[in-house]
């Protein structure tokens, strides 16, 4: 049992170690975020940057071969160590020192073996699919580690990215039955968390007609997300067709056949579909998300056209028409799901575009409370407030946002940009300097910030040495 105390001096370190890796002390944030798990071995946050941090050490040192040679001896006899630690039951000593194998080398395959067995052995899921999830993303080409990432997903409950894992396993192994059955259960986890249970309970098979009907509909859009063209496509969209005739009432069919129509630019025939399959339904977001999105190309169809034809007058009116469309077609649906936050954050972002910024407050406040649109929604706030003239409020959502945000990803350096950019007009130059140090460590090519971090440390040199 983890004491309160031990708790808090496990946060004091992880918040040390994100922010030496935000700054790019790659040796510091790795021994603190060690002691954090140390303590608190089940601290699944610290242990996601940990991997992270291991993992841009091992790619910014750059060893030699004779290095990577010896350093490989010096694992072997670490991996038998641990081997036999995890042999004797003491998993969590062998999962403690695997960080030392994974500091060496993160991405070689025995080290990730072996710690993502202790993780296993001290039952403790998300670390091990941090590990395998790490590894992947250096190495898409690996199947059997997606696999393994696949599974993972499934034991920790992340169901939409498990079933998205096996969607792309299944079209590189399409023989594979035991990837098909776990396509199936990952799809039938996501009805179920997304509310189809309660559709489905309490009717007669009313559970395995529920998977059924979703296990079809990956199916379709399987194929349909495999870009067709040519008499492919024509066969493909003929069959569609035929399917509608026979079940006009199935959404899936219409929602596969409008995206093979909308990949072959055939936009008119995908609105067209999607109108009819709204006469079907006429209260369901997703196809109202589709026939936006299919609009919208068309228009883009057109306009590309025009401008190809030199026709450069009728191609401005027709975006201003298009414009007009979009910001009129979020407004409605906003109006009909009042309750839909990603829409929110795109209305919001559409009064932002056109600089009516208290309108873009009054949606964006409402998109933050979505946690996949919190964050980037405060930034555009804080944008909205900056071009307000109220910097004290856009700095407070940026700093929130700033604590929120664990990896040093395009928004984390926007972010911190902005931060340095309303530090620099407020006259701090010791809290710009430190923004833009951060941005400019970890990519010196962000915007025009090796300019403004070159302006500022000159600053920051004359304020040190006149204090």
């Amino acid at each position: 049992m983890v004491s309160e105390k031990d708790r808090q001096m496990a946060q004091n370190f992880f918040v040390k170690g994100r922010t030496a890796f935000e700054r790019g002390n790659w040796d510091i944030a790795i021994d603190m975020l060690v002691q954090c798990l140390t303590i608190v071995p089940g601290f699944s946050q610290a242990r996601k940057v940990l991997r992270q941090a291991q993992i841009a050490k091992f790619r910014h040192e750059k060893k030699s071969k004779l290095a990577l040679k010896m350093q490989e001896f010096t694992a072997a006899l670490e991996r038998g160590k641990v081997a036999a630690m995890l042999k004797a039951g003491k998993a969590e000593m062998a999962l403690a020192a695997c960080e030392k194998l994974m500091t060496m080398n993160p991405l070689h395959p025995d080290n990730v073996n072996l710690a993502v067995e202790a993780a296993d052995a001290c039952n403790l899921p998300e670390a091990a699919l941090f590990t395998v999830e790490a590894a992947y993303e250096n190495n898409q080409n690996d199947m059997s580690l997606l696999r393994r990432v696949a599974d993972y997903y499934m034991a920790v409950g992340e169901y939409v990215k498990a079933r998205d894992a096996y969607v792309k396993l299944s079209a590189s192994r399409p023989s594979d039955q035991t990837i098909l059955k776990k396509l199936k259960d990952a799809e039938a986890r996501c009805t179920l968390t997304e509310g189809g249970w309660e559709a489905a309970s309490g009717k007669k098979g009313g559970f395995r007609d529920l998977i059924a009907n979703k296990d079809l509909a990956k199916k379709l859009d399987a194929k349909a997300k495999s870009v067709m063209s040519g008499s492919d496509a024509d066969d493909q969209i003929a069959e569609m067709r035929e399917k509608i005739a026979k079940e006009p009432n199935n959404l899936n069919f219409y929602r596969a056949l409008a995206r093979t129509l909308s990949q072959n630019k055939r936009f008119d025939e995908a609105v067209a579909t999607l109108e009819d399959a709204r006469k079907i339904n006429a209260a369901d977001p997703e196809l109202d998300r589709a026939l936006s999105a299919a609009k919208t190309s068309a228009y883009g169809a057109k306009i590309a056209k025009l401008r190809e034809d030199g026709k450069w007058e009728d191609a401005d009116a027709l975006e201003d028409e298009m414009n007009q469309f979009i910001f009129d077609d979020l407004a409605s649906r906003v109006q009909r799901y009042p309750s839909d936050l990603k829409l929110r954050y795109e209305l919001g972002m559409q009064y932002y575009k056109y600089e009516y910024y208290d309108d873009a407050i009054s949606q964006l406040q409402l998109a933050q409370r979505s946690p996949q649109e919190r964050v980037r929604a405060l930034y555009y706030l804080a944008m909205c407030f900056a071009k307000k003239g109220q910097s004290d409020m856009a700095v407070m959502q940026l700093e929130t946002a700033n604590d929120q945000l664990t990896v040093m990803d395009d928004l984390k350096k926007m972010v911190l940009y902005a931060l340095g950019d309303l530090s620099e007009k407020a006259g701090d130059i010791e809290k710009a300097f430190e923004y833009y140090k951060a941005v400019y460590g970890a990519d010196i090519g962000f915007e025009d910030i090796g300019e403004r971090f070159q302006r500022i440390y000159q600053l920051y040199k004359q304020q040190q040495q006149q204090q």
